[in-house]
């Protein structure tokens, strides 16, 4: 036994001498994120474009060079960063992160979902355990049931890729100009590098969660994070940033008129009212750019009225949620939303809502 021993310390030191050089590597097997770009990352030029709302505190918006699909909210801590959104695929959150770099040399270390749509939350799976993810208890469950992936959210929005590479790839096909080839080449391109990103898609659900409400101080940075009620989805969280009266918002209030086949109507317009009332002067919406006008919140209050009155008067008539889509009318809304044509933002997934709510199935 004693002449074992120094062979036992020599093992034990050149086990741990090993350890020390395969650390990084270890960490990785465990979870923590890789250098290495993941599927549906590549891309040319910029994939984000950071605008400055306030010192340390910044929206970004996707360029077009690479599909994001969702904006996110850059939040600078004394020591480290909270990123609002983590995109529709691990893709779009590398790019994020990477090109984040250029803004701010302190690494991320929250990441916040304002609800559990896949716009917003498949870019978790890059994110280590050193990186909280934080959403409402709701939106874990969501996720955890499969619900970012099998919704008709997602299918509405990116059940179509295979028929747009389909067409892109028969446009191309038949081109004759060099020019027009290659716009059509780089629009291929980049729903390619799209359909890869979202196939590559592992959902990752929160890590901490909350109810009603979360505040986190970063130095001198306040940081609250508020579920204010329903609306977009049964789950829906702003991030407030008091001393600076900034709020970003998710769906819950975009800058246009957003998906509502998850919504709960008459929560959505009280909870509006909520925001309304938090002592804010910007909005950093989940789609759309920033704005200052804080009437838009009204408007979007007043469409979604007008949406459901219309919606209850058909379903007391017998009509078919089908044929209600397609008659519902909210032009009168269009002075506030431009883009509103004769039926208005996906009134199927919207109208179908509405009557499953009427109907009693949903709560």
């Amino acid at each position: 036994m004693t002449r074992q021993r120094p062979l036992l310390l020599l093992s034990i030191v050149i086990l741990g001498a090993i350890a020390v050089l395969l650390g990084p590597a270890s960490l990785a097997q465990q979870g923590s994120p890789s250098n290495t770009r993941p599927p549906g990352s590549t891309y040319k030029g910029q994939a984000w474009t950071f605008n400055k709302i306030a010192d340390g505190v910044y929206h970004a918006v996707g360029t077009g060079s690479l599909v994001v699909m969702s904006n996110a909210t850059i939040i600078e801590g004394d020591r480290d960063v909270l990123v609002v959104d983590s995109q529709v695929s691990p893709g779009g959150a590398w790019a994020l992160r990477e090109e984040l770099k250029a803004i701010t040399p302190k690494p991320i270390r929250w990441v916040v979902n304002s609800h559990y749509h896949f716009d917003h939350s498949h870019g978790n799976q890059i994110y280590g355990p050193e990186v909280e993810i934080i959403g409402h208890e709701f939106a874990r469950q969501q996720i955890l049931a499969g619900k970012s992936q099998d919704s008709p959210a997602r299918e509405f929005y990116v059940g179509g890729i295979p028929t747009t590479i389909k067409n892109l790839e028969g446009r191309l096909a038949a081109a004759k100009d060099d020019k027009e080839k290659a716009t059509i080449q780089a629009q291929l391109d980049i729903q390619r590098t799209f359909l890869e990103g979202t196939n590559a898609v592992k959902p990752t659900p929160p890590t901490m969660t909350l109810t009603q409400t979360m505040t986190l101080h970063r130095g001198g940075r306040e940081i609250r994070i508020l579920f204010l009620g329903r609306g977009h989805t049964a789950g829906d969280v702003v991030v407030y940033l008091p001393k600076e009266r900034i709020v970003a918002t998710g769906d819950l209030m975009v800058n246009g008129t957003s998906y509502m086949g998850d919504a709960f109507f008459t929560d959505w317009i009280d909870t509006i009212e909520a925001v309304k009332k938090l002592d804010i002067g910007t909005v950093l919406p989940g789609h759309g750019a920033a704005f200052t006008d804080m009437a838009k919140l009204t408007h979007w209050q007043a469409y979604v009225r007008d949406f459901w009155a219309q919606a209850q008067k058909f379903h007391k008539a017998g009509t078919p949620w089908e044929e209600a889509a397609k008659q519902v009318d909210l032009r009168g809304n269009a002075v506030n939303f431009p883009t509103i044509r004769t039926a208005g933002i996906t009134p199927n997934h919207a109208m179908r809502r509405a009557y499953e709510i009427l109907d009693g199935k949903v709560k």
